[in-house]
């Protein structure tokens, strides 16, 4: 649907995140006037590149879901009429360490394989996973239909009763329902390391473990890995894949602005005016009128952005649990630090005692020799851990500084129970903590990951991408968390669709 006063509308994306990005090139695809303000010098924003020494490291995240034909990332780079960034599928998607064991859970790309290793894991679970993939098949069919969710206005609703089939109606029951629930009615509440497995891999995706996640939301997440879908490696760094979107922006006209910090969205009776936007170098601001705003912003950030109170909207935002941050360690080393046949994926739960995050665990992304990350004959390992982020902002410079090198030090430690690390094979290594994504990527207190798909937050009960202010849109993982760039590609997605409708409604 192309509207026929497309290009008498100006749109005003904040942030070059994945989701602002899409949605910018799909809206100057339709002949919108787009224009992009990025507070960071690169594009990226969660899913961006830093240089070191020859190595490229991933900021955040470190592999993609929908490139397969039909995915998303498929979908909308087909529309865009850009390459898709050259990858390789990860497989197994995951190694799972659970404490004291020294055989990995592998978490196969092909189902057959990945049904056997849960048979032989997890003995006695087959009617969970069954139910699991009976859910998923259903949603994934809705999904593809790209309803709205939660609708906002009819043409929502529409949008939304059309996606409906007598089989997606099969899934109301298992509404009210999280994981963990649906593990004590199938009789395995009480087996351990199937719920501990379980809580690692939803931690990943959901921001919570199984008993708050909705059972609906994780049937996808644990499914998704698996073929015909699959997750995937990019070729070069995360970085193409943002590259490729600003490729697809400027071919269709838009226009890209870094180093531009919007600090206020201006309303007015209800409707978005504009924004104040100001030259992150030279301290120069200035005025932006716009028909249509997105937000690639966090609704924390959102609501410190606008220029008049929600109370509603803010009451909402202010009773969600906190977010988690992250602590991640950056590392460069040598080939023969890395064990023969690593998976490109790894989760390790310990159970020592010692500052590591959250729940006690490590999530390690090992780059692939050849694919443009190091130097020859070197590698990069990312590990990373959730963490509260509180004791990161309250404590004085000395104790930040006390905090994070003792979660370095504990994190070398324990990575080097695995890989072969000392003075000898690391090459370089630095860290990151939630101060540090507040820096650069402006996310407020340096949450990650989006909002936890709790039953009061997830599909039907999240934020939607139309917000109470007419015309200004909100777009990333606070609308769809949890599947990385693909869940927020998705939401960049419906709110093209949604832009594109009202103005051809108002043309």
């Amino acid at each position: 649907m192309v509207p026929s006063n497309a290009e008498s509308q100006s749109v005003v994306v904040i942030g070059a995140g994945i989701g602002g990005l899409t949605t910018a090139a799909l809206l100057a695809q339709q002949g919108y006037r787009v224009k992009v303000y990025e507070q960071a010098a690169i594009v990226g924003g969660c899913a961006s590149t830093f240089r070191r020494r020859g190595f490229i490291f991933d900021v955040g995240a470190t592999q993609v879901a929908g490139l397969e034909p039909g995915g998303i990332h498929h979908r909308i780079f087909r529309q865009l009429q850009v390459d898709l960034p050259e990858a390789t599928l990860c497989d197994p998607a995951c190694a799972v360490f659970l404490p004291g064991e020294k055989q990995p859970i592998n978490v196969w790309h092909d189902p057959e394989r990945w049904q056997r290793e849960r048979e032989q894991q997890f003995p006695g679970s087959g009617r969970f996973w069954q139910l699991l993939q009976t859910l998923f098949q259903i949603s994934w069919r809705f999904q593809g239909r790209d309803p709205v969710l939660p609708p906002r206005s009819m043409w929502d609703l529409g949008q939304l009763l059309g996606a409906l089939r007598p089989d997606t109606l099969l899934t109301a029951p298992f509404v009210p329902l999280t994981v963990g629930d649906t593990l004590r009615l199938l009789g395995l509440g009480s087996d351990q390391r199937l719920k501990t497995f379980l809580d690692l891999q939803l931690k990943l995706y959901s921001q919570v473990g199984a008993d708050e996640t909705a059972l609906l939301y994780a049937a996808t997440a644990l499914s998704v890995s698996q073929g015909p879908q699959g997750l995937w490696h990019l070729q070069g760094s995360m970085q193409t894949l943002g590259d490729r979107l600003v490729e697809a922006l400027k071919n269709h006209g838009g226009e890209l602005f870094c180093s531009q910090r919007v600090e206020q969205i201006h309303c007015g009776q209800g409707y978005v005016e504009g924004v104040t936007v100001r030259d992150v170098r030279s301290g120069e601001v200035r005025q932006e009128k716009a028909q249509q705003v997105v937000a690639n912003l966090t609704v924390q950030n959102l609501l410190q952005a606008l220029d008049q109170p929600l109370p509603g909207y803010q009451k909402r935002v202010t009773n969600l649990p906190s977010g988690s941050g992250a602590f991640v360690i950056y590392l460069g080393v040598k080939e023969d630090a890395i064990p023969p046949d690593c998976a490109p994926h790894l989760q390790f739960l310990y159970d020592h005692q010692g500052p590591i995050g959250e729940n006690n665990s490590l999530f390690v992304s090992v780059s692939k020799p050849g694919d443009g990350r190091a130097p020859r004959g070197c590698r990069t390992v990312i590990a990373s851990s959730f963490t509260d982020v509180a004791p990161w902002w309250n404590a004085s410079r000395e104790q930040y500084q006390a905090l994070k090198e003792s979660y370095t030090t504990t994190a070398i430690s324990r990575l080097g129970e695995y890989f072969n690390l000392d003075e000898s094979t690391i090459v370089h290594q630095e860290s990151a903590t939630p101060r540090t994504f507040d820096r650069y990527t402006a996310r407020d207190q340096g949450i990650v990951g989006g909002v936890g798909q709790r039953l009061t937050t997830f599909g039907p009960f999240g934020f939607a991408p139309r917000t109470p202010i007419r015309n200004l849109w909100l777009v990333g993982d606070s609308v769809h968390p949890g599947e990385g760039t693909a869940g927020v590609s998705y939401s960049a997605l419906t709110i093209a669709r949604q832009i594109c409708a009202s103005g051809a409604t108002n043309s």
